[in-house]
């Protein structure tokens, strides 16, 4: 696809929305709506649930297929990322490792912090019948359950673990197949996954309504125990983000030679652009181009940075984790060692390709909390009242952690120019290149660079 883009018009600032019809801003206002009505109307509200699973309903339709095309595409394109030779190997070792890093913070820091506990305690409330139905499962019938035994009756029962696993199979089967034949199988991929991401920025549309009914729920049922627990979810959240980009980030960006902070300044454009929109697509193309003048060879940034956004999510990975242990927490569903180690491995298969659509992130939590069996999706609710809050961190944690990883690797395959990143990462020993950064904006000569 021709993209007739000028570095001008990439770097120039986004048209703006009025703010009402912002969908951050419409679940912020339903939100406040949801907790009024449920501390006024209690009764009322609590007939409001039929809202949120109405909303919870629609997104369960198309997580199954969603998440099926998301990772058989993923796979089906890692192969042309391993014909790029050593940076493509090196991105993919790359990718799982932090990630993997990112899984493990997450998960610790909601055993740890036990966000989440007493909330449905507090007012005497039971956890809802799909966890309390859900039998203990060991590993090993952990493991058995996820195969499947009918292609279509996976979807057709909503057993996305299951589908994972076809995903997984098919993605590898496609990588067998000749390369002139494999491209026409990514462009169907491509045509089809559009139409299930348009229906999914639909329904999303929608979860203004949502919000209001689950909340309203949760404040009429169980008061200010939920409110105090959502709270505490955010601030936490933010705190490990932060940890997460100054010391696991920090370490690796100082391993390699390059100060962190010198690069979050060079990139704070785009990482203002995120947090304004919530969504780390809207720096893409900008940083494609920053990137590249930052002195990281064309290829490699051409072949990480995009791959980043579907293999490397580390924001996604610290709220997919945290999130199903504060739903554990909060509706009092014990999760065993065995347990937790099977839903971080679920979780590395599901996370990936979650920024690909509008609220990637919660759709593939839901889809992973779906998937675990013991888990009340009650509780998916009861987070997207804040998700919009959560959201700005995780976009900026997947930016940064994307942007970090395109330089390490291209230090790390040797298509990296030291000396041109330290005239753009040091401005004050080279004015002249500070003042041609801060008159121009963007960079001379430099065609925009095509992210797929």
């Amino acid at each position: 696809m021709t993209n007739h883009s000028t570095p001008a018009d990439v770097l120039a600032s986004p048209k703006k929305l009025p703010w009402y019809r912002k969908l951050g801003m419409q679940v912020l206002v339903s939100l406040l709506l949801g907790i009024l009505v449920g501390f006024a109307f209690p009764k009322f509200a609590s007939q409001l649930k039929l809202l949120g699973d109405m909303f919870l309903a629609l997104i369960k339709c198309g997580v199954a297929p969603l998440v099926f095309l998301t990772i058989v595409h993923g796979i089906a394109s890692a192969g042309d990322v391993k014909s790029a030779g050593r940076v493509g190997w090196r991105a993919i070792v790359y990718f799982e490792v932090v990630s993997s890093i990112a899984l493990v913070i997450g998960m610790l820091a909601g055993n740890l912090l036990e966000t989440g506990r007493g909330m449905t305690a507090v007012a005497g409330a039971v956890p809802p019948p799909a966890a309390a139905k859900a039998a203990p499962q060991g590993f090993l019938e952990f493991m058995a359950h996820i195969i499947p035994d009918n292609f279509v009756g996976a979807f057709a029962k909503g057993e996305l673990l299951q589908v994972v696993v076809l995903a997984v199979t098919m993605g590898i089967g496609i990588l067998a197949i000749p390369e002139d034949k494999r491209v026409k199988i990514n462009v169907g991929l491509d045509y089809i996954s559009e139409v299930l991401f348009s229906f999914i920025n639909l329904v999303m549309k929608l979860a203004p309504i949502g919000t209001f009914g689950a909340v309203a729920y949760s404040v009429g049922s169980s008061g200010a125990a939920v409110l105090i627990a959502l709270t505490q979810l955010v601030l936490s959240f933010y705190g490990v983000v932060f940890l997460f980009i100054a010391v696991v980030l920090g370490t690796i960006a100082r391993l390699c030679g390059f100060s962190l902070w010198r690069f979050l300044r060079y990139i704070k454009d785009e990482i203002f652009i995120v947090l304004g929109t919530a969504s780390s697509e809207s720096a893409l193309p900008r940083l494609l181009i920053k990137l590249e003048r930052l002195g990281c060879g064309k290829q490699t940034v051409g072949l990480v940075l995009p791959t980043g956004y579907a293999f490397n999510l580390d924001g996604t990975s610290l709220f997919m984790s945290m999130g199903v242990m504060f739903i554990a927490h909060a509706y009092g569903v014990p999760i065993t060692l065995e347990q937790q180690i099977g839903i971080l491995l679920l979780m590395l298969l599901t996370s990936k390709g979650a920024a690909t659509v509008s609220g990637g992130s919660f759709v593939v939590f839901a889809a992973t909390v779906t998937s675990t069996g013991i888990l009340p999706i009650e509780g998916l609710a009861v987070i997207f009242g804040v998700y919009r809050f959560m959201s700005m961190a995780i976009a900026t944690c997947n930016t940064i952690g994307n942007s970090v990883a395109t330089v390490v690797i291209a230090k790390w395959s040797g298509t990296f120019d030291a000396a041109v990143a330290e005239r753009h990462l040091y401005p004050e020993r080279f004015p002249d290149t500070a003042a041609a950064d801060a008159d121009q904006r963007q960079p001379r000569g430099v065609p925009m660079t095509k992210a797929g």
